[in-house]
């Protein structure tokens, strides 16, 4: 069973940056599109970026510009760079490949002043 682990998350200030890893324990990202999710309180999981196993990138309108989803394949992780954070981007934030396997545990993001 292919597990994967998000880590990275944290406190952080408006207009600050975090950067996201989600290891795969199996061989995955090579081969198929990886999306970050993300799931606020209260609110249903979104899909935010996506990333093909060629390397195209799709984003969510509001993180287009911020947000910079990337993959290292010869280490089975996916990145999610984030930049000028804003408080509406609190959440907790999961990896999965697309069709989705069994979630992971997320890493929760917070941005307040």
């Amino acid at each position: 069973q292919v597990q994967l682990v998000e880590s990275g998350g944290g406190f952080v200030q408006p207009g600050g940056s975090l950067r996201l890893s989600c290891a795969a324990s199996g061989n995955i990202s090579s081969i198929y599109r990886m999306g970050w999710y993300r799931q606020a309180p209260g609110k249903q999981r979104e899909l935010v970026a996506t990333i093909t196993s060629g390397g195209s990138t799709v984003y969510v309108g509001s993180v287009k510009g911020r947000f910079i989803i990337s993959r290292d394949s010869s280490k089975n992780t996916v990145y999610l760079q984030m930049n000028s954070l804003k408080p509406e981007d609190t959440a907790v934030y999961y990896c999965n490949r697309l069709p989705n396997l069994p979630w992971g545990q997320g890493t929760q993001v917070s941005v307040s002043s």
